[in-house]
C-alpha cells in the first residue's frame, strides 16, 4: 500500500507511481500507460455537442448572485463552474467543455440530463395544461399516483404529493404525531431530513441546524460501520433506541425516521441488523416507522427499488423526492389508507403538490427506469465502480473507506488510517483536480471529507473507469 505523502514531497515519486498503477487502471488506461511515457485519463466518447453559449459569463453571473441572491448560497470549487447544458450523464460548461456528472445534481438526476422521454412528457403537458388545482380532476396526478403506489410493498397505497423532500418529511412527521397522539420522534445522529422547522429538528448535524426551537426529537447513536463504537453490529446500536424511549420519553412515541443510506451525512449505510431491531422496538412503543427515501429511492441502490428493502423492513410511511422527477420539483409521502385518514380531521391542501407538469414528469421517470432497466444498470455498474474504488483504497492510505450500494457510493479520505483523521484539505484538493480532469463529484459528511458519488443511473462502466482513473491519476501526484 502506497503511503500518503504531502504534495511538496511527491514530484520525485511520479514515475514510481505510474509503474505501480498498472494493476489498478482500467484496460483502456493500461494501454495508454503501456504506449506512452505518461498517462492522462481519457473521457469516454459521446455523440453530442452543445450549441455555442452566448449568455453572460461566469463572473457576471457570480456578481449578480452576490448582489441579488441570499449570501447563504455557496458554490463548489475554487473557481465556480458555469453549467449551461446537459445530456444523460454529462454536463457542459459555457466553454463547451464536457464533464462526467458523478453527482447527479445531488442524487436527483436519475434517468439522465434532458432525457428525451422525460422532456417530451414535460413539454406535452405544459402545452396542454401547465397548472390548475387538485380541486379539479386531471388524469396526470391520478396516473402517477397509481404507478407510484404499485412500486411499493404491502399496504402502502395512498400518495400525498409535495414539492420537495423537506416538505415530504415535514408532512410525514406531522402525520405520525397525529396518528399516534404522541409528539416524540426518534432520529439518528448524523441524519439529514430537511431544513424546515420540524425536519431541522430531525436533522442531526450542527452545520445544518440554526438556533431556533426544535422540539420533540431524540437522536440515537448512529449505526455507522466505519466510525461507530460498535462497528457493524447493528443490534448493539439498536439498544440505544430502546434506552431513549425508556429514559427520554413517556414510553410511547410518534415514530422513528431514518434514511437507509445517509446521503448528506457521507453515504453511510446503516449497520446490518439495525433496521429490523429498531422497527420492532418502535412498534412496541406505539410508533410509526418513516423511511426517508429522498436520496436512496428510485432504483439508485441497484439491488432494490427502495433503500429500505435492502434491510428487509416495511415502513409505515415512505417519503421521497429528488430522483422522483429527474430534476423537476416533486416530492411525495406514501402511507397506508388507515394512517392517511388522519389528515381528514382538518383541511390539508398543497397548491403545487400534484401539479400536472410535475406528475407527468414523475410518470415518465418511472417508465424510463423500467424501459431502460436502470435499476439493473445501477447494480451492475455500481458494483463494478465500488470494486475499482476499493482497489484504489488498497493503493492509497489517503482513502479510509469505500462504502455504499449501487450508484450511491462514498469515498472517505483520512490522513491517518488508525485515528481516521478527516482529510479536509486533501478532499478539497482532489475534488478540485477531478473537476479540472473532467469529473464532478459531491462532498459530504460532518467533516466534509467524503466524496459523494451519485451519478445518473445511465452511468456506464466506461464512465466508472474514467472516474477512478482520474482519481488515481490525481492521488498519484500528491
Amino acid at each position: 500500500m502506497q503511503r500518503f505523502i504531502p504534495v511538496r514531497r511527491l514530484l520525485s515519486e511520479i514515475k514510481y507511481s505510474l509503474r505501480r498503477q498498472r494493476r489498478f487502471l482500467s484496460q483502456v488506461a493500461q494501454s495508454e500507460v503501456d504506449n506512452n511515457d505518461g498517462f492522462v485519463p481519457k473521457m469516454p466518447s459521446f455523440d453530442y455537442s452543445p450549441p455555442p453559449y452566448t449568455g453572460p459569463s461566469a463572473d457576471e453571473i457570480l456578481s449578480k448572485r452576490k448582489e441579488y441572491l441570499s449570501p447563504a448560497m455557496f458554490t463548489l470549487y475554487s473557481k465556480p463552474l458555469n453549467i449551461v447544458d446537459g445530456r444523460m450523464q454529462y454536463l457542459f460548461d459555457d466553454k463547451g467543455r464536457r464533464y462526467v456528472d458523478a453527482f447527479g445534481g445531488i442524487a436527483t438526476v436519475c434517468c439522465g440530463h434532458c432525457h428525451p422521454d422525460v422532456v417530451e412528457a414535460i413539454v406535452n403537458q405544459t402545452k396542454r395544461l401547465q397548472h390548475s388545482t387538485i380541486l379539479y380532476l386531471n388524469h396526470a396526478i391520478a396516473d402517477f399516483a397509481e404507478a407510484l403506489a404499485n412500486k411499493l410493498p404491502g399496504n402502502l397505497k395512498v400518495v400525498f404529493l409535495t414539492n420537495s423532500g423537506t416538505e415530504a418529511n415535514e408532512l410525514a412527521m406531522m402525520m405520525a404525531r397525529l396518528y399516534t397522539g404522541c409528539h416524540d420522534i426518534i432520529s439518528l445522529r448524523n441524519a439529514y431530513h430537511g431544513n424546515a422547522a420540524g425536519t431541522m429538528g430531525a436533522t442531526a448535524q450542527s452545520n445544518w441546524k440554526f438556533n431556533v426551537i426544535q422540539s420533540g426529537v431524540h437522536h440515537a447513536v448512529n449505526p455507522d460501520p466505519y466510525r461507530g463504537v460498535f462497528g457493524s453490529d447493528g443490534e448493539k446500536y439498536a439498544r440505544d433506541v430502546q434506552d431513549l424511549i425508556q429514559f427520554g420519553t413517556s414510553g410511547n412515541i410518534a415514530g422513528f425516521i431514518s434514511e437507509a443510506i445517509q446521503g448528506v451525512g457521507g453515504i453511510i449505510e446503516l449497520a446490518p441488523g439495525y433496521m429490523p431491531a429498531v422497527y420492532s422496538t418502535i412498534k412496541k412503543a406505539g410508533g410509526l416507522c418513516i423511511a426517508d427515501e429522498v436520496q436512496a429511492g428510485f432504483a439508485r441502490t441497484g439491488s432494490h427499488f427502495w433503500g429500505f428493502e435492502n434491510h428487509g423492513v416495511v415502513p409505515d410511511i415512505v417519503t421521497m423526492a429528488k430522483g422522483i422527477g429527474n430534476g423537476i420539483p416533486l416530492g411525495a409521502v406514501v402511507t397506508t389508507p388507515e394512517i392517511a385518514t388522519v389528515l381528514t380531521c382538518r383541511s390539508y391542501f398543497n397548491t403545487f403538490g400534484g401539479n400536472p407538469v410535475c406528475t407527468a414528469a414523475g410518470l415518465a421517470v418511472l417508465k424510463v427506469i423500467e424501459k431502460e432497466k436502470l435499476q439493473e444498470n445501477a447494480f451492475v455498474v455500481g458494483t463494478y465502480l465500488k470494486e475499482r474504488l476499493t482497489a484504489l483504497k488498497d493503493k492509497y492510505d489517503l482513502i479510509g473507506d469505500v462504502r455504499g450500494r449501487g450508484l450511491m457510493l462514498g469515498v472517505e479520505l483520512v490522513t491517518d488510517q488508525e485515528l481516521k483523521t478527516p482529510a479536509k484539505l486533501e478532499t478539497l484538493h482532489v475534488m478540485d483536480q477531478l473537476k479540472e480532469t473532467g469529473v464532478l463529484v459531491g462532498k459530504g459528511g460532518i467533516y466534509g471529507n467524503v466524496f459523494r458519488i451519485t451519478p445518473p443511473l445511465c452511468f456506464t462502466k466506461e464512465d466508472a473507469d474514467f472516474l477512478v482513473d482520474a482519481m488515481d491519476y490525481i492521488m498519484a501526484k500528491m
